[in-house]
């Protein structure tokens, strides 16, 4: 199993997408990969085929800035610690993360990349980390150590980012706003997080069925992302989850089987949702108020 998919299923395996009602258009499915994971886009238009064909585009561009196995500038970023001239998005996003960073006392830090490679390569290699391992990868490490503006990104000594945690949220919502600018309100992006701008074509929300008997919702007008802490796991046996704990530089307690939440944007509730797989409740009622719009819609 890749890395990126230790990353990714979890985050996105836990919301499916139930089978729309009637509609008086057809509806068209548009497949494709985004970061690792499966990507659809269920639209209704005489050329549901080309304008899916120009949203994939704009998903391979987004990766040529987000992913982590193949030439892009957060790669690039990673391997030379500052990057000139980084795109829009790219400075967008981290901004999105930094107020979730806030908003969750540091528990969503992009900068555990090299905790996880230290933990994917250990694992892979039969034995978890020993605790001298962590503490070293854990001081290439910390939030406050990333500076970025419009002309450069700057990592401190040995530091390395990831941002599967929020990316695909943040791939959905630009999908949304392009087929937005097309005219197209009635659709459903799902790139392993959903943004539905309105509802489904002919009237009504897009009904999700949510993993782990966590019941059921209609989607319209919101996001929605999904974590499950164990959904992937480093072990074997399945008890070292993917998501870690910064403070710590270890898997985190799995508290929860499932969290999931809604709001205007996926990348928040992408990132909030990885967040709060570290949160106990009362903890994350504290941060939902820090981030107004978010709702936790599952916590199983």
């Amino acid at each position: 199993m890749n890395r990126r998919r230790f990353l990714t299923i979890a985050a996105a395996s836990a919301a499916v997408l139930a089978g729309p009602a009637e509609a008086a258009p057809p509806l068209a499915r548009i497949r494709g990969q985004a970061l690792g994971t499966r990507v659809e886009i269920l639209l209704a238009h005489p050329e549901a085929q080309a304008i899916g064909a120009r949203a994939m585009a704009e998903i391979a561009r987004l990766e040529a800035i987000f992913s982590l196995h193949r030439p892009s500038e957060l790669l690039r970023l990673n391997e030379t610690g500052r990057l000139a001239a980084p795109a829009f998005e790219l400075l967008d996003c981290l901004t999105l993360a930094g107020r979730v960073h806030a908003a969750t006392g540091g528990r969503f830090d992009p900068t555990v990349q090299p905790l996880w490679q230290l933990h994917a390569a250990r694992f892979a290699a039969g034995a978890a980390p020993s605790a001298e391992e962590i503490e070293a990868a854990q001081a290439c490490t910390g939030w406050e150590r990333v500076v970025f503006d419009a002309d450069e990104v700057r990592l401190g000594r040995g530091m390395a980012l990831t941002l599967n945690g929020i990316a695909q949220g943040y791939i959905a919502d630009r999908v949304a706003a392009l087929l937005a600018a097309e005219g197209l309100q009635d659709v459903l992006v799902d790139t392993g997080e959903l943004a539905a701008p309105a509802g489904r074509p002919g009237g009504g929300g897009w009904p999700v069925t949510l993993a782990e008997e966590a019941g059921h919702l209609e989607l319209r007008s919101a996001a929605l992302a999904s974590s499950a802490p164990l959904g992937t796991t480093f072990d074997a046996e399945g008890r070292a989850g993917h998501i870690l704990d910064p403070r710590t530089g270890r898997p985190g307690l799995a508290r929860w089987r499932l969290v999931s939440v809604t709001g205007p944007r996926a990348a928040l509730a992408d990132a909030a949702s990885t967040a709060f797989c570290l949160m106990d409740r009362a903890e994350i009622e504290a941060a939902l108020a820090a981030l107004p719009g978010l709702r936790l819609v599952a916590l199983v």
